[in-house]
C-alpha cells in the first residue's frame, strides 16, 4: 500500500503523525511497516533488508550517525577521511533565512536545510528568484514540526540550519546522474543509478552491481531505468570513496555524483526509503538483507 496515495497531503500526514507521536517507537514502526508493505514486521529475527532497517532505527544509535546525517556536519567527516576534494563548494551556512546575504551569492546556487528530505531550492538564475518567498519557504522548513517521522532517530537530534552550495552543472542531456552505493561494514555491494530527475518524464532508477552490471531488479515505487548507461569515468575511485565513507557503519548508503570524471559528494543515508520501499522481484529484499549483518545493540 502506498500511504502517500492514500493520504496525498503531506501537511495532513504530518498532523496525523503528530497526533500519534506519543506511541513508542517500536509500536509505531510496526504500524508504519505494515501499512507501507502489507506485511507484518519480524523485528526479533529480521531477515529482509527492509526489516533490518527497522531494527537499525530501534537498536543501533551510534552518535556519529547524527553528525553524518547532518548535511553540514557531514562535510567534516568526509574531510577527515581525506576526501575534502569531493565536497561541493559551500557558499554559506545560516541559522535562519534572514541571515542569507542574497546580494553576495552567485547567480546560481542551491539552498537546503541540513536535516530535511526534499527541502532544496535550486536557483538557476538569481534575477528571477523571489527572495521573500524563498525566505518564507526556508523558514517554514526550519520550523516545521517533523517530530518522530519515520522514527529515524539520527535526524531528530540535528539542529536544523540552512546551507548554500554551488549548483552542479548538468550533463549534455540536461541531467545530473546520481550514484547511490549500498555499503555494509565498509564494503560496497550494489548501487542505484538515478537519471532524468530534471526531465519532464520524471526520474528513472536502475540497480547495478559493483562491476556496473545492471541487475534484474527495480524499486516498486520508481519507474525502472530501461536505457543503457555507460560506466562513469573514475568509477574505481567512486568505489574507493564509498568504501572509506562507509567503514564506520554496519550499513550506510553513500551518494555521489560524477560529472565527466569529477566526483562530488551527495550525502550519507542510513535508512534508505525509511525501510518501507520494496523491490520487484521481491527476493532482492532478502539479498540485501543477507549482506546487512546486524551489529550489537547501541541504545
Amino acid at each position: 500500500m502506498d500511504y502517500k496515495k492514500l493520504i496525498p497531503s503531506r501537511k495532513f500526514r504530518l498532523k496525523l503523525l503528530k497526533i500519534l507521536d506519543f506511541l513508542p517507537d517500536k509500536l509505531m514502526i510496526k504500524l508504519q511497516y505494515g501499512i507501507s508493505t502489507g506485511r507484518s514486521l519480524n523485528i526479533k529475527k529480521p531477515v529482509r533488508f527492509t526489516e533490518k532497517i527497522q531494527w537499525y532505527k530501534l537498536y543501533y544509535r551510534k552518535q556519529l550517525m547524527v553528525k553524518c546525517s547532518d548535511k553540514y556536519d557531514v562535510r567534516d567527516y568526509v574531510a577527515s577521511k581525506g576526501y575534502s576534494d569531493i565536497l561541493v563548494p559551500l557558499y554559506g551556512v545560516y541559522d535562519r533565512a534572514e541571515d542569507i546575504a542574497f546580494d553576495k551569492l552567485p547567480d546560481q546556487f542551491v539552498l537546503k536545510t541540513t536535516n530535511g528530505s526534499h527541502t532544496n531550492i535550486i536557483c538557476e538564475d538569481k534575477s528571477k528568484l523571489d527572495i521573500e518567498a524563498t525566505k518564507e519557504k526556508l523558514n517554514q522548513w526550519l520550523n516545521a514540526w517533523e517530530g518522530k517521522v519515520g522514527r529515524e532517530w539520527a535526524y531528530h537530534e540535528i539542529k536544523p540550519k540552512i546551507i548554500c552550495e554551488k549548483l552542479l552543472e548538468k550533463d549534455q542531456n540536461n541531467d545530473l546522474v546520481d550514484y547511490k552505493f549500498f555499503c555494509f561494514n565498509g564494503k560496497p555491494f550494489s548501487l542505484y543509478v538515478i537519471v532524468e530527475r530534471f526531465l519532464s518524464g520524471g526520474l528513472k532508477l536502475g540497480i547495478f552491481d559493483t562491476s556496473f552490471r545492471k541487475l534484474p531488479y527495480k524499486r516498486v515505487d520508481i519507474p525502472a531505468l530501461e536505457k543503457d548507461i555507460k560506466k562513469p569515468k573514475n568509477f574505481d575511485r567512486m568505489l574507493e570513496i564509498a568504501k572509506a565513507l562507509s567503514s564506520d557503519f554496519p550499513h550506510v548508503r553513500v551518494d555521489l555524483y560524477n560529472i565527466d570524471g569529477e566526483i562530488y559528494f551527495g550525502e550519507l543515508t542510513f535508512y534508505n526509503g525509511s525501510g518501507y520501499k520494496g523491490y520487484v522481484p521481491d527476493d532482492f529484499d532478502y539479498i540485501l538483507g543477507k549482506e546487512f549483518q546486524l551489529p550489537k545493540k547501541i541504545k
